[in-house]
């Protein structure tokens, strides 16, 4: 009889597995990419600066379960995610990679690793009711608009949209720090945890769209600290692209006011916040050739406004239309690489480029279906030179790159980009010395 009721529920079991495997459609999508980079001087320094040199790879793996119509799981992992040869892997409470909580590389004792060979970054569920669709789970919440100030980001949250004939209007919360789970803030703060609420429009007609996000930031994280304050701070950014038969034009403006930081019983001196970014583009196709141009502006701190905070968004990681000053594709790929200047105590650039205007101008050409070739020259200062600075010349840069597809899925790029230094470098001092600097890179990556 035991062994009867064994198989039994052995039969039992294989049923159930097999009716639900039969009602799921798997779809895979994903990269594996390696990059290799080499800087020859990253610090701008004359005479004492240094080169770097590294490989990096990734494989960003991306399965969607299927159920039925209107139901479906996403998840998102990221493998073996390093630089070869790297010996520890550090994490944060967020992957989008800004400047206050970054995963990153950090030395370490070889004998200490702490790599992650499977991160999973991605795990929501997506489903449409009568009044809408949901998506709930960590997932990305720094896709909005263009990719000028788009970051690939995993957050917990909940988001909600309904289509309206070419209107989609949403709704969106996000859990950024939970307190009473975080072991560097007190857990017994009460409401001590920083959110984000979000609100937004897109409307869709042939060969364009046009969107406006509202976004609400609270962040009492430091209400525990000596000087306890709260960060309370909106974001409009409105959006639109569209396409004039061969002629292409995009534009995004993102704005943040309210308090940077709120300061309780008059402890310190509150913050306004007060950062504005924006950008147009413009491309221009005939045939296999192209030509287009950008501006692009991210305010700066104002040493002579101290109360104003400027620089809570730079142009972000996605916003990549040169390859040296700010980080380009395959410099970004190889981590700290992307990091530019800081000799003579300058404040070094990466690739979120904050306090940064520059004006770029590229052209293009596709030989052939499988090969293209583009050239870009960008020139660019800051927004607001710090104080005493004696300029606020970053410089000129001049790249080339070239990228070939040797199967439809596998493609091979190369990048160069010679950048002559602005005195901006030089800091304080005109004396001080400064040097060029120029990059070359290249990337192998598989698509499927």
């Amino acid at each position: 009889m035991k062994k009867f009721l064994v198989v039994l529920l052995s039969l039992g079991l294989i049923a159930v597995f097999a009716a639900t495997a039969s009602a799921v459609d798997v779809k895979f999508a994903g990269e594996y990419y390696i990059a290799g980079g080499y800087n020859n001087n990253p610090t701008l320094a004359k005479d004492v600066g240094y080169s770097r040199a590294a490989f990096r790879q990734r494989w960003r793996f991306m399965p969607t379960f299927k159920f039925e119509d209107g139901l479906s799981f996403t998840t998102r992992a990221d493998i073996l995610e390093k630089t070869w040869g790297s010996t520890k892997w550090s994490g944060a409470t967020s992957t989008d990679g800004d400047k206050n909580s970054s995963r990153k590389e950090v030395p370490s004792n070889a004998a200490v690793k702490t790599q992650e060979n499977v991160e999973f970054e991605y795990s929501y569920v997506t489903f449409k009711t009568a009044v809408g669709q949901l998506e709930v789970g960590y997932q990305n919440c720094d896709g909005w608009g263009t990719a000028f100030s788009n970051a690939s980001s995993s957050r917990p949250a909940i988001k909600y949209t309904t289509a309206l004939g070419p209107l989609t209007l949403g709704a969106a919360y996000e859990k950024w720090i939970e307190a009473d789970v975080n072991g560097t803030l007190a857990k017994t703060l009460v409401d001590g945890d920083a959110d984000t609420y979000a609100v937004f429009g897109i409307y869709k007609w042939k060969g364009g769209e046009a969107g406006l996000l509202y976004k609400y930031y609270y962040d009492a994280t430091n209400k525990a600290t000596a000087t306890p304050y709260k960060t309370l701070v909106s974001q409009l950014a409105p959006y639109a692209k569209a396409k004039f038969g061969p002629v292409f034009v995009e534009a995004e403006v993102d704005y943040f006011f309210g308090k940077a930081a709120k300061f309780d019983d008059n402890a310190g001196t509150d913050v306004d916040a007060a950062t504005l970014t924006y950008f147009i583009h413009g491309q221009m196709n005939m045939g296999p050739a192209y030509f287009g141009a950008h501006y692009a502006f991210a305010s700066g701190n104002d040493p002579n406004e101290p109360t104003k905070s400027k620089e809570m968004l730079g142009m972000n990681t996605s916003y990549q239309p040169t390859i040296l000053i700010g980080g380009g594709d395959a410099l970004n790929d190889i981590g700290d690489m992307c990091k530019l200047g800081g000799v003579n105590g300058t404040t070094g650039m990466d690739d979120h480029k904050w306090n940064l205007i520059f004006y770029n101008i590229y052209a293009g050409f596709n030989p052939t279906p499988k090969l293209n070739v583009e050239v870009e020259l960008t020139y660019a200062t800051v927004a607001e030179k710090p104080a005493n600075y004696i300029s606020d010349k970053v410089g000129t840069e001049l790249g080339l790159k070239a990228s070939y597809k040797i199967y439809d899925n596998l493609s091979y790029l190369v990048e160069a980009a010679y950048l002559w230094t602005g005195d901006y470098w030089k800091g304080t001092s005109a004396a001080n010395s400064v040097d060029n600097t120029y990059v070359l890179l290249n990337k192998l990556s598989l698509q499927f």
